[in-house]
């Protein structure tokens, strides 16, 4: 079993910066490829980023590219996201993600969740 707590959404300007955090328990997680989506208010939960369980290879969402980094600390059970240049369209709950059994960029395809945490972009 994995528990994933995803920390560090907050209101933030447009053109501001965000670090999210994902502290994960369980001592499989090295071995998980990692994801986070997002989902705003009457949307459909969509893919922001991935990372490979050996941290060798990361995805990214034509929306966030260049602007969102996604990194991992296997020793550390910590996954983030590194987000800038928001924008207010990326206001929404972001969630961490791990073991992706079939597809890296659908939410169907990870077995363990976060909560979430809230990001506010203001215009």
């Amino acid at each position: 079993q994995v528990q994933l707590v995803e920390a560090g959404g907050r209101l933030v300007q447009a053109g501001g910066s965000l670090r999210l955090s994902c502290a994960a328990s369980g001592r499989t997680f090295s071995r998980f490829a990692m994801g986070w989506f997002r989902q705003a208010p009457g949307k459909e939960r969509e893919f922001v980023a991935a990372i490979t369980w050996s941290g060798g290879n990361t995805y990214y969402a034509d929306s966030v590219k260049g602007r969102f980094t996604i990194s991992r600390d296997s020793a550390k059970n910590l996954a983030a996201l590194q987000m800038n240049s928001l924008k207010p369209e990326d206001t929404a709950v972001y969630y961490c993600a791990a073991d992706a059994r079939t597809s890296l960029t659908s939410p169907l395809g990870y077995r363990y969740w976060g909560q979430g945490t809230q990001v506010t972009v203001s215009s």
